[in-house]
């Protein structure tokens, strides 16, 4: 084949995320062919059908079932003496390639490094011609990833994405070896998740009437009517497609605030003695919404009763609850509120969030689940077996960790990728902080004020993708792409000090790994910036003027 179809010799492989190491390449070269077996020790399996789909479907070859100690094979075994999610990989010309990992998911994550090794080709859904050749060099890797959270947030709320799009999403976290999607299933723009004993949340809440084009004080308006939802056979089958990927699906159920799709649905959830909630439909803007649920138990059941529905879908051992941006000017102008805050003897509206909070962490407590929860939960009081997800800086995780609860870092400042990606105003709808990608690569998710005992408790770290300014699989692939690529090797890759860390290794490898999004079809930026069809001019974003961006 020509040599534009093998991977560009770059530090590292031209591997992303960087593995912690290599030894090679060597002289010689392994070729995948007709005649390459595929021998699948125990645990192994899911990762063989994998293969046979991925590299089979791309190079047309059949890879039989065989045994790991004959010649010309592709073996996969698994050893308890690596990390579970740690691999071994051995590509050696005298019988082909082996790669071992600490449990079924470290197997998987060798093979997302073969795939890579086997240059852009390996990414096509069929061969470019016959006999189109999977080869790579001879080498050794030894790898394993940092955090064990690795994940990015999907909003489906704002702007929802069809499954065939979750599963490609989750086909791109697993080609860069991470293993959370946090699903963000409700918000005041759109309820996309089935429950069958409250129907009206799909049949009323996932849709809206029109949508705001840009930030929202953009004046223009798509007049078109925007929703759907997932059923809870979609769901099933997004949780069945990720767990063969070894991702974790984390459902997010927005509580108290972002909940005006619900209260349009079943207005006895707002604050009815506030506001007439039987006006509320769902909301065609974006922002920070006063519509906030009502402290009754009426509340509480209801979402018991949601709750109850998703456990059934998500086998998670973390189930969201948001928490954040929930305004109390309702709850302070509501009787009904105020002598549930006398009643339970709470100070402020702010122990009033605290206790719809720890209400729910004790309900997923006794069902074997954990709640985490955006940082404006430490307000008020936090639960004790409460994690956070940090997006308001460092901070707040900082003080989760020193008081010791688990945190993911997902700071807005650096990892939110509906952020602008350069000062240009040629960037579609440039709203938030300028982020480039040298920026994300430069993050760094554990704070250096933590000891070593509080920084255990970083689980790990993750990108969000808020969508209010992408409505489609091409302006999602434009923000996520190709930052994610440096995010992930920050999640994955034990990289020295943001000072420290080599850039210009990662651009080389990243020459490589533009070929395999190519083939892949992902619409990312391009590094000289967006292509003409990419921009969106006249779109509203929001001009950098130092504060938050709360499009």
């Amino acid at each position: 084949m020509p040599d534009t179809h093998t991977t560009p010799t770059a530090p590292g492989g031209g591997l992303v995320p960087a593995p912690l190491s290599i030894d090679g390449p060597g002289r010689g070269t392994v070729r995948l062919g007709a005649d390459t077996a595929l021998a699948a020790g125990p645990g192994t399996e899911g990762t063989a059908r994998w293969l046979r789909d991925t590299l089979g479907a791309a190079f047309g070859l059949p890879l039989p079932p065989g045994s790991g100690n004959a010649p010309d094979t592709l073996a996969l075994a698994v050893d308890p003496a690596l990390p579970p999610e740690g691999y071994r990989l051995v590509a050696d010309a005298r019988w082909g390639v082996r790669i071992t990992g600490g449990g079924p998911a470290g197997v998987f994550w060798g093979a997302q490094t073969l795939r890579q090794l086997l240059g852009p080709l390996a990414f096509r859904r069929a061969p470019l011609a016959p006999g189109c050749a999977a080869v790579l060099p001879e080498q050794t890797i030894e790898d394993g990833p940092r955090f064990a959270w690795r994940g990015m947030l999907l909003d489906v709320a704002r702007h929802f994405l069809p499954k065939d799009g979750v599963l490609r999403v989750l086909d791109l976290l697993a080609a860069h070896k991470l293993n959370v999607l946090h699903l963000h299933l409700t918000d005041d723009q759109g309820w996309r998740i089935e429950i069958r004993r409250y129907p009206k949340l799909t049949e009323v809440g996932a849709w809206r009437e029109r949508t705001k084009l840009g930030h929202r004080a953009s004046p223009l308006w798509d007049e078109r009517p925007h929703g759907g939802y997932y059923t809870q056979d979609d769901l099933r089958e997004i949780v069945a497609y990720a767990a063969q990927r070894h991702i974790t699906v984390v459902p997010e159920i927005d509580i108290p605030g972002h909940s005006q799709a619900a209260i349009a649905a079943y207005p006895e959830l707002g604050n009815t003695d506030v506001i007439d909630t039987t006006s509320l439909k769902v909301w065609d803007t974006w922002g920070v919404n006063p519509n906030v649920l009502a402290p009754t138990d009426t509340t509480l059941r209801f979402y018991e009763h949601v709750l109850d529905e998703v456990l059934g879908l998500f086998p998670s051992p973390f189930v969201h609850i948001g928490g954040d941006e929930c305004p109390k000017d309702q709850w302070r102008a509501s009787a009904t509120a105020q002598a549930r805050i006398t009643e339970l003897s709470l100070a402020d509206e702010d122990e009033l969030q605290s206790w719809f909070i720890r209400h729910f962490d004790r309900w997923l407590s006794d069902r074997g689940r954990r709640l985490i929860g955006w940082d404006e939960i430490l307000e008020g009081g936090l639960a004790p077996g409460a994690a956070v997800s940090s997006w308001r800086g460092y901070a707040g995780g900082i003080a989760a960790a020193k008081s010791g609860h688990d945190v993911v870092m997902c700071p807005e400042q650096q990892v939110y990728l509906d952020h602008r990606q350069h000062a240009s105003p040629d960037e579609p709808v440039p709203i938030g902080f300028v982020r480039t990608l040298e920026d994300v690569y430069r993050f760094e998710p554990v704070p250096p004020e933590l000891t070593a005992e509080q920084a255990a408790h970083v689980l790990g770290t993750q990108a969000n993708v808020w969508t209010e300014v992408m409505d489609s699989q091409q302006r999602l692939d434009y923000q996520v792409f190709p930052r994610l690529a440096g995010f992930a090797e920050v999640a994955w890759s034990r990289l020295p000090a943001p000072a420290a860390r080599d850039y210009q290794d990662f651009t080389r490898r990243m020459a490589a790994h533009y070929t395999r999004l190519d083939a892949l079809g992902v619409g990312y930026r391009p590094p000289g910036g967006p292509l003409p069809w990419q921009k969106r001019p006249g779109v509203l974003g929001r001009p950098i003027d130092g504060a938050p961006p709360n499009v």
